[in-house]
């Protein structure tokens, strides 16, 4: 994501004096920061432009895909966020993709006039493809990735389980993944889903840190947003697991959302970061459901508290 330092350091809390703790919360709180990116919720220039003078420059935005958008259909968007000087990257859905050829033109173009290098490549939610690209794993292998200028590919993680996948088979095809990044020749990441629930992030992190140690993790957090835009994106994105674990304890849907706000599962991942128990977990990433420049704002203020902007 946008790393301002380049530099990760392991982090211990055993055996430290009180300022020692502050100094490595702190490098802890530094680290999620300067490797953060965010969600575009907008289509409006304004609003880049507006986000653009908040966040710094070459900050990572992420391009969703709508299932009635084609992808040539992102491409004003991704031109608007290269003028204004953040780095887009687009979301690839792998079932809606309708030839070979769409999707080399389409990173071809993006490539070229949107400075692309850095995709999200995710299977989707459609019961049958209708093309060539049966999930993000056949387009990993294509080979139309790298062959357009892409040296990075970022893949999709679920802290709270996929509804129709079991974690074993998501484990398994993410070691795949990881193989074929090597063989050619991109770098993987994972970006994980948002959770209700933050101890699920953390012992996803946990997990693969021990299974694919060489993938880093940025862990998904939901921007300042109202509890119904935040339940109602969250039954549309599959955040299921913890919504359900959470009602049978008796927690009402407004308790649910609270629980998510950014600033508490922030100050979460931060502190198990600082012990280590994240594992490779790596930054952040923020879906701006709230508005981008809401989300934008709330990325620069923490960054500005923390010391890691001025």
């Amino acid at each position: 994501m946008f790393d301002f330092s380049g530099q990760i350091k392991n982090y211990s809390s055993v055996d430290q004096n009180p300022a020692e703790f502050d100094d490595v919360q702190s490098q802890a709180v530094s680290c999620l920061l300067t490797n953060s990116s965010i969600e575009l919720s907008t289509n409006g220039e304004a609003a880049i432009r507006g986000a653009s003078e908040i966040l710094p420059p070459g900050m990572p935005v992420y391009v969703p895909k709508m299932p009635r958008e084609t992808l040539a259909d992102k491409l004003v968007q991704i031109k608007l966020l290269r003028k204004y000087g953040l780095n887009p990257i687009p979301h690839i859905v792998a079932r809606q993709l309708a030839s070979e050829r769409e999707l080399s033109d389409f990173l071809g173009v993006a490539s070229r006039q949107g400075g692309v290098h850095r995709v999200l490549v995710i299977g989707g939610d459609d019961p049958k493809a209708v093309g060539p690209y049966q999930d993000s794993a056949s387009v990993l292998a294509s080979g139309a990735l790298q062959g357009n200028g892409i040296d990075m590919v970022d893949v999709a993680g679920y802290p709270d389980g996929h509804p129709q996948i079991s974690s074993e088979i998501l484990l398994a095809d993410l070691k795949s993944k990881s193989a074929l990044a090597k063989s050619h020749g991109f770098g993987l990441n994972v970006v994980t889903q948002f959770s209700f629930e933050p101890s699920n992030i953390v012992a996803y992190c946990a997990d693969l840190a021990l299974t694919v140690p060489e993938v880093p993790v940025y862990a998904g957090l939901v921007g300042p947003t109202s509890p119904a835009k935040l339940l109602r994106f969250a039954k549309i994105c599959g955040v299921g697991t913890s919504m359900r674990a959470a009602n049978k304890l008796g927690v009402n849907a407004l308790k649910l959302a609270m629980h998510a706000s950014p600033d508490k599962q922030f100050e979460i991942l931060a502190r198990h970061k600082e012990t280590e128990e994240t594992g490779n977990l790596m930054g952040i990433h923020l879906f701006s459901f709230g508005g981008f420049v809401d989300s934008s704002k709330w990325l620069d203020g923490k960054a500005r508290d923390s010391g890691v902007r001025s």
